[in-house]
């Protein structure tokens, strides 16, 4: 009998450091009824995957195909309504923890998870935006309200949704204050539009109200729980806090009493969405908007399936601004 089609994936056998994730050569999976098979060109790479990496993600069995999210073409679209050779980006839903993810060359996702479009953009490129276009449109429509003309401060501004939440914020016509630990990459921010690029020193609320003595409307919180209280503190009576990230790899209040710990009249709440959070037409339109130079994503790093142990250990040492982006071996440079 004949061997089955294999493709070229990375597995994570245990909990460790960048080097724990080893390429292998899998079958080539087949869809469940209600799935279909994605022909994977690119995916972004996230800190979900680096928690993962870590042992830090809830409910995950090893050895597991890491990857969040993925950009590709149907290769079966297995009864569903879609079509073989379908351009769709595949995201969340369990993708990389309850079942094998965008790290290969092939991967069987839901049909629910799949969202459809159409672009003659480079796969490098719409490699960066799934997961990091539904979080940063979540976060500021369910998680903000964010209208025209408020203010609004991202912690955590040169991670690539922070680049995306100010490209955003900016088409709304918000005025946008965003921070980075690193003072090489102040201009880096200007350059994408921040009206106010701040270093995190630990002291941004003094830094935020030193331009508005009454502080701003909005928040995004991507560092995690250490900055959150001095986020907070950046706020007007009114304004509101979304925790989205945790670049810090801290997500938990200890101790959490609400009136020691909230500002007076500030809100905090939160966002973590799913495919469906990201409507195809939303989608579609960014992608445009992309295609006709009127939003800029911010920089990313590509990187070939042999290379994400790399990858990750460059996430790990700060080194690389904006996304980071696998791309397979069906994918030109």
């Amino acid at each position: 009998m004949a061997k089955p089609p294999t493709m070229r994936a990375i597995v994570l056998h245990r909990p460790g450091s960048p080097e724990n994730l080893e390429i292998e050569d899998l079958p080539i999976p087949e869809p469940l009824p209600g799935w279909v098979r994605i022909a994977v060109r690119s995916f972004g790479l996230n800190r979900s995957e680096v928690h993962l990496r870590l042992g830090l993600a809830d409910n995950v069995t090893l050895p597991r195909v890491p990857g969040i999210e993925a950009v590709g073409v149907i290769d079966d679209a297995n009864g569903t309504d879609l079509a073989e050779g379908q351009q769709v980006a595949a995201l969340m839903g369990g993708m990389g923890r309850a079942f094998d993810g965008g790290y290969a060359e092939y991967t069987v996702v839901p049909r629910q998870s799949v969202v459809p479009f159409q672009s003659n953009l480079p796969w490098s490129v719409l490699g960066q935006v799934p997961e990091t276009l539904q979080t940063a449109y979540g976060s500021l429509t369910t998680g903000l309200d964010l209208q025209p003309g408020d203010t609004l401060l991202i912690r955590g501004g040169t991670s690539s949704l922070g680049f995306a939440i100010a490209a955003l914020a900016r088409d709304l016509g918000a005025t946008v204050l965003a921070t980075t630990r690193r003072r090489d990459r102040l201009d880096l921010l200007a350059e994408r539009g921040v009206d106010h690029p701040l270093i995190d020193d630990g002291h941004v609320a003094e830094q935020v109200r030193s331009h508005f003595p009454d502080g701003i409307d909005a928040g995004v919180e991507l560092v995690g729980t250490p900055t959150l209280p001095d986020t907070l503190a950046a706020m007007k009576v009114h304004g509101t806090v979304c925790f989205v990230g945790m670049l810090s790899n801290e997500w938990i209040v200890k101790d959490f009493y609400p009136i020691d710990y909230l500002p007076n009249g500030v809100r905090l709440s939160a966002y973590g969405g799913e495919a469906d959070d990201l409507p195809a037409p939303v989608l579609q339109r960014f992608l445009d908007r992309i295609a006709d130079g009127s939003i800029d994503l911010g920089p990313a790093t590509t990187y070939r399936l042999a290379d994400i142990p790399k990858a990750h250990a460059d996430i790990d040492a700060n080194r690389v601004a904006g996304k980071l982006v696998g791309l397979t071996a069906e994918v030109n440079e």
